[in-house]
């Protein structure tokens, strides 16, 4: 970090002169929809049935897919694209999951009781931030105000679920603080069956078996991928956190800001995966510092320094593969296989922005580094793996230089971006480094034809690095499954649409077209085994050339003071220029099918209400050499009820998939390592959603 704080500090010597010299109410969610991003407000006071960020975006942005790993700790596809391909940002700063299965993706760090506000930004068009490819997803958690206020929510739902919150702020005109703090925990879901984890894999087991054609490793593997009878009834998960924030005015025209986030996860269950996590740790270090009105060469000028940490051991303990034998009810660990990983990430940024008459004129440094470090540990039989490495101490270390320009033409409003970026990513061994240097830009306008229509239109182009996953991880075994020589990828896009908004309402329409250029994807016919020798290089990443397309349609209605209706649709479609190696499919992974949101809400003075209804096609077009398989449609309702009580109480009462049914929404791309049989032409394991779930939460606010 030192080396890049130092180019930092230079590049600022040199721009010194420089810098020196619409909305609608839906219910009490406010959603603010501009033509090219969506601001869903008032997170913490409305998500109330769980701490999961990624389920809430799930249900608020119809381009949003979710990800079903666990009970908690989701992941989320955004158009089509996932992982690295989109950002996640934080109050600005950047956390990483350290889990190479996405078992802790940067979603699950920041909590919705702690958040005030979400934007997504589809596209290519953020030039602020380090590896926007294809979407932005800003995170803004929740500031203190001057006067002592607070809340306190206490949460129940099925399956035990339990959650207790808190929140506290007050200050003056100079100084104000925030704390807030958290715990929830639940027993295993249920899915519409009647299935909770536990059940879900043993069904899976005896399907496997059923079908025949395993040898006797197979065998083996496949039991032991099943819970011992001493944790079959255990908690999905045990969930603390906590945030303070401190807020400093010297001066009407400056601020320093500092904040600390903590999240502490134990033992959460990952019943789709063959292992599970142990905890999962992480820290979050923010200081801010902004000052106002300092001269025609500065209308505000912005400093940020932080520091993200993750630390997720995976294990087998609680699976029967760990027992001495193959017995489930074995309580003994003789055999336990750890994986342990850890992430950091430590930014700065420095930003300016200068108002010349009708432009504002945004220039700024950015730089980065983030070390991600993996090791096997090993005991009995799985002795041989203690000390292997999967990640070795790599670093991936960023400095870029970025200017945003905006302006008005009467009725033209003009948007451009430009960033240049340069990326070395170094490996703590013997394998390869490599150096990457790219240039990011777009142009987006709109056209604001009338009081109430918008025509809009983007066209850009942006990059992300390959991640020290892809570049470098080695299995237990010590064969090597990066690919250390990969090309960044490169994304080419253009957005079109108009929005039309009428007295009671709005009505918006979008197209997109993506050429990805060295798209990064996974070769499932390149994936090491059980014999592949230790060393091996199996290359099983590949750049390819790929493209996705799709159309968003959303709107509102109210038809009077109470009664509104807010519905969204998305669909997109991937593909590969060419099959992979070895391959004949050109479908590309992870593309979900069309996707319906459609809520009526109706409000009063002390009241809302809403009825919702999820709805997804079957997905019909899957990478099926890859691990994807065919799933069915699913159309699910939920109900929720709010009604104030009396001296700052109430009460909120939620039924979701009211008609229990059992669906899923998570494909089986094996770019993730999930339960198999492994036998040729088998189906990976399906985690099915929940079943019915009824919750309850009682607020008190001050």
């Amino acid at each position: 970090m030192k080396k890049i704080v130092n180019k930092v500090i230079a590049l600022s010597l040199v721009l010194s002169p420089i810098l020196m010299a619409e909305t609608v109410e839906m219910a009490e969610v406010e959603i603010n929809e501009s033509v090219n991003s969506v601001k869903i407000n008032d997170i913490s006071g409305e998500e109330l049935k769980s701490a999961d960020l990624a389920e809430s975006l799930t249900r608020s942005v119809p381009s949003i897919s979710l990800v079903r790993r666990s009970g908690i700790a989701n992941d989320i596809i955004l158009r089509g694209q996932k992982k690295d391909n989109i950002n996640i940002l934080a109050d600005g700063t950047k956390i990483y999951g350290a889990c190479p299965n996405r078992m802790d993706p940067a979603t699950s760090h920041i909590l919705t009781n702690n958040i005030e506000s979400v934007e997504v930004k589809e596209g290519p068009y953020d030039v602020e931030n380090f590896g926007t490819l294809s979407g932005l997803i800003d995170i803004k958690t929740k500031a203190p105000n001057q006067e002592v206020s607070g809340e306190v929510n206490l949460n129940a739902g099925s399956w035990n679920y339990r959650k207790a919150s808190a929140t506290v702020s007050g200050g003056n005109e100079y100084f104000r603080l925030l704390l807030s703090a958290s715990k929830e925990s639940s027993d295993q879901y249920e899915d519409g069956d009647g299935n909770t984890f536990a059940d879900q894999i043993d069904n899976y087991i005896a399907e496997g078996l059923a079908v025949g054609g395993l040898n006797a490793m197979q065998i083996n593997a496949l039991k032991g991928t099943a819970l011992k009878d001493t944790y079959r009834d255990m908690e999905a998960y045990d969930k603390k956190s906590f945030m303070g924030k401190v807020y400093f005015n010297p001066s009407d025209n400056q601020e320093l800001m500092f904040s600390y986030t903590a999240n502490r996860s134990d033992d959460i269950l990952y019943p789709s995966s063959k292992m599970d996590a142990l905890y999962d740790d992480s820290n979050i270090y923010n200081f801010e510092y902004s000052i106002r009105d300092m001269g025609s060469f500065s209308k505000e000028l912005d400093f940020q320094i932080y520091h993200s940490e993750v630390d997720h051991p995976m294990s087998t303990k609680y699976r029967v593969s760990s027992s001495s034998a193959l017995d489930s009810s074995l309580n003994d660990s003789d055999n336990e296989s750890i994986s342990k990983l850890s992430t950091d990430m430590d930014g700065i940024k420095l930003k300016n922005l200068i108002e010349l008459g009708k432009t504002d004129l945004t220039v700024g440094l950015d730089a980065s580094r983030r070390n991600w470090d993996g090791t096997y540990i090993g005991y009995g039989t799985k002795a041989g793996q203690t000390g292997k490495k999967s990640i070795d101490d790599v670093d991936t270390d960023n400095i870029a230089f970025f200017t945003r320009l905006e302006h008005s033409f009467g009725n033209l409003d003009l948007d451009l971006g430009f960033r240049y970026d340069d990326t070395t990513i170094d490996h703590g061994g013997d394998m390869q480094d490599n150096d990457y240097k790219s240039v990011s830009a777009y142009v987006f306008t709109t056209y604001n034809a009338d009081a109430g229509m918008q025509y809009f239109m983007g066209a850009g182009k942006a990059t992300r690095v390959p991640d020290a996953r892809e570049l470098y991880f080695a299995s237990s075994s010590g064969a090597v499954v990066g690919t250390n020589n990969l090309n960044q990828t490169k994304n080419y896009e253009i957005d079109l649409g108009f929005k039309k908004q009428f007295g009671d309402g709005f009505f918006k329409t979008k197209i997109f077209h993506s050429w990805l250029k060295d798209f990064i994807v996974y070769n499932a016919s390149k994936a090491p085994n059980m014999m592949t020798p230790s060393g091996t290089y199996t290359n099983t990443f590949e750049n390819v050339d790929a493209t996705i397309y799709g159309i968003e349609v959303s709107g509102f209605y109210a038809f009077d003071d109470s009664l509104s209706v807010d519905a969204g649709m998305a669909y997109q479609r991937g593909q590969k220029d060419e099959a992979l190696e070895n391959q004949t499919d050109t479908n590309l992974a992870e593309i979900p099918p069309l996707k319906l949101n459609v809520a009526l809400n109706y409000d009063t003075d002390i009241t809302s209400s809403k009825i919702e209804l999820i709805a997804a096609d079957k997905w019909s077009n899957f990478d099926e050499e890859n691990g994807e398989q065919a799933i069915a449609g699913y159309a699910i309702v939920n109900l929720k009820f709010n009604t104030e009580i009396a001296y700052g109480f109430d009460a909120t009462l939620g039924l979701d998939n009211i008609f229990d049914n059992t669906y899923a929404v998570s494909n089986t791309y094996k770019d993730l390592t999930l339960l198999t049989t492994g036998a040729v032409g088998s189906d990976i394991m399906l985690l099915n959603e929940p079943g019915r779930y009824a919750y309850v939460n009682l607020r008190y606010r001050f």
